[in-house]
């Protein structure tokens, strides 16, 4: 007789099968605290943008028959096509097309309304509103000789003179978001060798709030140095026994300081970045300068200024808190370049 082989059974190696999870309404509750700070987590300026955004387009469906949440593209696109209609901006149509996709995540219906329909409606709108002589507004980089003009207009034997020619010194020394300014403590200002270091706490691009320290350095002209100009406001500041808290204050029409008891109207004890945006308009005004100056101004002069002296891109967009190949440090650049390097200049025309 012949021996066989013994014969090999197919062996099944079935992974292990995990438990059914067995979710309860605890698993999708959140804690009223929780919601609390998910509201507040977004930046006030940016939520009050977002909610006028989503009011606009609910109260459009609402009077459309139309469902806004969940959102289909064709709503979109017909809302899109409203906005077109009467003449709104394009950014600002933009904008709410990302609020609309933003509430849709949040609610749960990430991806939705698609935006297909309404992005070629825009970009064909965009097309047609430049062809109109239409344009971004952008608001004016302030130059060294503006920036001398306005400082000029702040008498300093004034609280809200001394107070404005600081917040122009350091507002354009630190290429200054108005948030930025508008957030400065006084503990954020320390004295150092060279100047001044400033510290930001945290600000549009820094959204995990990891913080900045900016140099400003003496000034060459007693007048225009950020680092004097921010020790008079301090000193005054002190005076009043405001030791702590917000750096820039309002200022009444009796020279009270925020902060101060018996200080006329609101007692706010901070200066917002509308209330500098409308202060630079206004040294901007008495200075005799065009109109199209904003808080905005400090920062995208500063940048200007520093290029066409010769400062590195690099060291700009790290001192600004860009990023290095930003498409907004890049604008300022071509601004000067194209007279600092035209191919134009100097051909024997």
């Amino acid at each position: 007789m012949t021996n066989l082989e013994p014969a090999h059974s197919p062996v099944v190696v079935r992974p292990e099968q995990p438990a059914p999870v067995a979710y309860t309404d605890a698993d999708f509750t959140i804690a009223a605290k929780t919601a609390e700070q998910l509201v507040n987590s977004t930046p006030e300026n940016t939520a009050r943008t977002y909610e006028w955004a989503w009011k606009q387009f609910s109260r459009w469906c609402a009077d459309e028959g139309r469902v806004a949440l969940p959102a289909t593209a064709q709503t979109l696109a017909d809302y899109v096509a409203r906005l077109v209609g009467i003449d709104m901006a394009p950014a600002t149509i933009d904008n709410a097309i990302g609020t609309i996709r933003s509430k849709h995540t949040d609610a749960g219906h990430d991806k939705e309304p698609n935006t297909r329909a309404a992005l070629k409606l825009l970009r064909a709108y965009k097309r047609e509103w430049a062809d109109n002589g239409n344009r971004v507004r952008k608001a004016t980089p302030l130059l060294l000789d503006g920036l001398r003009a306005m400082v000029d207009t702040c008498d300093l034997d004034t609280l809200r003179g001394v107070r404005d020619r600081a917040v122009l010194l350091v507002g354009f020394n630190m290429m200054g978001r108005r948030s930025e300014i508008s957030g400065l403590d006084r503990i954020d200002v320390q004295d150092a060798e060279e100047g001044i270091n400033v510290y930001i706490r945290r600000s549009k691009t820094d959204q995990e709030a990891q913080g900045a320290s900016v140099g400003v350095p003496y000034g060459q002209h007693e007048a225009t140095c950020a680092v004097r100009a921010v020790r008079a406001w301090t000193d005054a500041l002190d005076e009043c026994g405001l030791r702590g808290g917000a750096l820039f204050r309002p200022v009444d029409r009796h020279g009270r300081i925020g902060g101060e008891a018996e200080m006329a109207g609101r007692a706010a004890a901070r200066l917002t970045g509308k209330s500098i945006s409308d202060m630079v308009r206004r040294r901007a005004l008495l200075a005799e300068l065009p109109d199209s100056y904003s808080g905005h101004s400090l920062r995208s002069g500063a940048a200007t200024t520093a290029y066409a002296a010769g400062v590195p891109v690099s060291v700009i967009a790290s001192h600004g808190r860009w990023a290095e190949k930003s498409p907004v440090v890049l604008g300022y650049i071509r601004a000067v370049d194209k007279w600092k390097n035209n191919p134009m200049k100097g051909i024997g025309l």
